[in-house]
């Protein structure tokens, strides 16, 4: 007579069989030993015990799908394996239910809650989380090996499936998509592990699925086998047979740190790649070495060329234009060869032979080794006419009937990602808000040359699209004497400077009635305001002299960069610094620094952008190795000059402590001034200052220092956006001032555009031609990039309400030049 095993449900809550040899008795069914009798559903009991492994394993073994049904039909009210039992137990602890359609061929383990948890990964700044991860085994029979990797999941805290066949196999895996699965190579007679592998590779899912082949162990007298016949059928790993909890468990935690952590890296770049082929921006990555790796549908449609025939050619086997000077190339290639970023204009060839004209800006990735692995570039073309019939031609062939209006204009109404200074101020500005306006792609702006203001007057149109420009200087022989001290300036010049406190102060008459000498007298005027002298401990006459070295310094001949500019921004932070808010925030140090930067924040200026001086190879390029070349070099000249004579040394009588201090403050101001940083300095405004003054809740009417704003990195915030606002604040002057400086910046850049074309160099600003320039629109691009955010920012910091009406006003008067398609600065009366 057969003996029936004992079955018991050990605290883990898994079914075991024990032998009646232990007693040396009939086997008998025993009872459940905890709570109810716990009917078997599928193929595993499941009770409320706990997750961990019973101590007493060794002596147990888990019931494969027959010994379980033997199980069930004993536990069963004998009705058999369909009698009315309930569906299965609730439980934290594990279970086996069937996945496919057979009962017996895929089994499934639920690991506890509490030892399934989201792992935290990242990817350079991608922050992301993934979930517990899911095996399949793959094995015709359960059998010690099937056990172990089955409790070797549940010790790692994995979800598990066990599949029978290969058909339920890839059922399985195509609905779950598990990381790992581990097939049983071991005997050949149950199925084909090498075609089951070939069948799940050739899925889509398996792309990042890391597969483990299970063989046999090797005798002493075998040679081991090559692993390269598992590899080509698809198999990343192969695991010697061993039933070991801790040996399967070791082999599972290895693959998820290692290749499950680096596939799920790799789909996450499928987000990336998703976003690329979504960019409005073309972009092209190559190798090291100038092969093509990627191009995004953007540049596809800018170039002519399908990715195919892009792809894995180098660079210098595509088609060049001959509109590049012969060595921008090698320019390029020197420049980003070093780990630096290069940015300029290119001549590019389509691949209907036509050339277009781009924005480029190339960016050297470091990888592994500290080495360049790739470059990235981001192409954008230049807003010329031959380039808008280009684009046109470029949507017709891609059949893209949704867009006619060129590239660069593409993004008129998309708002632009900005903060809104209302919800960070304190107070509000009386003036209406600028922030209601539509703003192009933000993209666009960092794909921008960006340099000094856009903004300056002084030109009339004559006809068609041709200006002069008008100065608006008185022109005299007569010999000015200087002053020796403020008290001997001469009435004429001490009548205007009375009104210099005053924002709407004409710094054009001051101009006009000096000759062109506007620093010289404002600065005695502005220095002896704010006691410079006795805080330097310097004479009027050393005070005299210097101003006149550093004024003698600025190019007069420049239309915008002169000494007018410079007298300008001193008067803005003159008038910044009366602000009680930012009176109350800075140290007499923080204010005289501000004062000499804003005098010498522009001299020597050779009336050209950095890009033109860098692309022109100009020796100040050179020294300052194409950064922040200008104003590095204003800085450097400016100590130069007064350090090399001690006439005119206002820093002569000064301890060595103070020096240094109010040096290091004057360089990182005039540094503060390169445009291309401007937006890291807003935003550094806007959270360190703005943020914490709206959560301190000050009250409209409260002029005292916000908590926090004298801390020194905070001062530092305050001088550079205070030195940014001032240097910049055209926009925000009167109407009439803010016309003639429009047109004094737009004569230079006219100028430098001219020069770049008989050079051969590139247009850094095509805009800026002097046949084609719309003025006003190129004022409401500047406010709308640079000037409002930055404006909102300080109103909310020093309150400047009548700036603030200036510039909605100003930006209107703009605004009703472009809407009439005018091109000159006022409203003449045939526009």
């Amino acid at each position: 007579m057969g003996c029936a095993p004992s079955i018991h449900v050990s605290q883990s809550g898994v079914i075991y069989c024990r032998d009646s040899d232990e007693s040396n008795s009939p086997r008998q069914t025993s009872s459940v030993s905890q709570g109810p009798a716990a009917p078997l559903h599928g193929l595993l009991v499941h009770t409320d015990a706990a997750d961990a492994v019973p101590p007493s394993r060794a002596s147990r073994r888990p019931l494969g799908a027959v010994r379980v049904r033997r199980a069930r039909a004993q536990l069963g009210s004998g009705s058999g394996a369909g009698s009315s039992v309930p569906s299965a137990t609730t439980c934290r602890g594990r279970r086996r239910h069937c996945c496919g359609s057979a009962e017996a061929e895929t089994q499934t383990s639920y690991t506890s809650v509490k030892q399934v948890s989201s792992a935290e990964v990242r990817i350079g700044p991608m922050r992301l989380t993934q979930d517990p991860i899911q095996v399949l085994l793959i094995f015709a029979k359960e059998d010690s090996q099937s056990d172990g990797f089955w409790w070797a999941c549940d010790r790692a805290g994995y979800r598990c499936n066990i599949a029978r066949t290969p058909e339920s196999a890839l059922e399985c895996f195509l609905d779950k998509h598990h990381e790992i699965i581990v097939i049983d190579h071991r005997q050949a007679q149950n199925f084909d592990a090498e075609a089951v592998c070939r069948s799940i590779r050739a899925t889509n899912p398996s792309e990042h699925t890391v597969i483990l082949a299970v063989v046999s162990q090797v005798s002493d007298d075998h040679e081991e086998a090559s692993v390269l016949p598992l590899l080509h059928a698809g198999f990343n790993r192969r695991f010697m047979e061993n039933s070991s909890i801790i040996a399967c468990y070791n082999e599972l935690i290895q693959i998820e740190h290692g290749e499950v952590r680096s596939q799920f890296k790799l789909r996450a770049c499928n987000s990336v790649f998703t976003a690329l082929d979504h960019c409005h921006e073309a972009i092209e990555i190559t190798s090291d070495d100038h092969v093509i790796q990627y191009v995004n549908p953007a540049l596809e449609r800018m170039m002519g060329y399908h990715k195919g025939e892009l792809l894995g050619k180098e660079l210098a086997d595509l088609p060049k234009s001959d509109k590049n000077r012969a060595d921008l190339l090698d320019t390029i290639n020197t420049c980003i060869k070093k780990g630096k970023e290069w940015q300029g204009v290119y001549y590019a060839r389509r691949k209907s032979g036509d050339s277009i004209q781009q924005h480029v800006k190339i960016t050297p990735v470091i990888g592994q080794g500290g080495k360049i692995r790739h470059f990235v570039s981001l192409k954008k073309l230049c807003c010329t006419t031959d380039n808008n019939k280009q684009i046109h031609r470029i949507h017709r062939d891609s059949g893209d009937n949704s867009q006619t209006e060129p590239h660069s204009f593409r993004y008129k109404g998309r708002r632009k990602e900005s903060i809104d200074m209302k919800s960070v101020s304190s107070r509000g500005s009386d003036a209406p808000s600028l922030q209601n306006r539509r703003y192009p792609s933000m993209a666009r702006i960092h794909s921008m040359t960006i340099e000094a203001p856009i903004t300056k007057d002084g030109l009339r149109r004559l006809s068609g699209n041709e200006y002069v420009f008008t100065k608006n200087v008185h022109q005299s022989h007569s010999h000015l004497t200087m002053p020796i001290t403020i008290n001997d300036v001469p009435p004429s010049i001490a009548q205007l400077l009375d009104n210099e406190e005053s924002w709407d102060f004409n710094i054009f008459e001051l101009e006009a009635v000096t000759h062109k000498r506007p620093l010289v007298y404002l600065g005695l005027k502005v220095f002896s305001r704010f006691g410079v002298c006795e805080f330097l401990n310097c004479t009027e006459t050393t005070l005299r002299a210097w101003l006149q070295v550093i004024e003698a310094n600025y190019h007069s001949s420049n239309a915008y960069h002169n000494s007018t500019h410079a007298a300008d921004v001193l008067h803005a932070t003159a008038f910044f610094l009366g602000k009680e808010r930012v009176k109350g925030s800075l140290d007499q140090l923080d204010e005289v620094a501000a004062l000499i930067a804003a005098t010498v924040h522009d001299v020597d200026h050779p009336g050209r952008t950095n890009s033109f001086l860098c692309n022109a190879g100009s020796e100040l390029a050179v020294l300052y190795n194409d950064t922040a070349v200008l104003e590095s070099h204003h800085t450097a000249l400016a100590f130069q000059l007064t350090v090399k004579d001690t006439k005119c040394n206002i820093f002569k009588n000064i301890d060595r402590n103070h020096y240094r201090t109010l040096r290091q403050a004057i360089i990182d101001m005039v540094l503060a001034t390169e445009m291309t940083k401007h937006f890291e300095h807003v935003n550094k405004f806007v959270n360190s200052i703005n943020k914490p003054m709206a959560a301190e809740g000050e009250g409209s009417d409260c002029e005292c220092n916000p908590t926090g704003k004298n801390f020194p990195e905070n001062q530092i915030l305050i001088k550079r956006m205070m030195i940014k606002c001032a240097d910049v604040a055209n926009p925000c002057r009167p109407l009439d001032l803010c016309i003639e400086w429009a047109g004094r910046i737009s004569e230079e850049y006219f100028a430098q555009t001219d020069e770049e074309k008989r050079q051969g160099l590139p247009v850094v600003m095509p805009v800026f031609d002097r046949n084609t320039c719309s003025i006003p629109k190129s004022q409401i691009s500047f406010i709308d990039y640079f000037i409002t955010d930055m404006f909102d920012a300080w109103d909310a910091f020093a309150h400047l309400p009548a700036l603030m009406q200036h510039l909605a006003d100003n930006y209107k008067h703009w605004k009703t030049l472009d809407d009439l398609k005018c091109k000159s600065l006022r409203l003449p009366s045939d526009c």
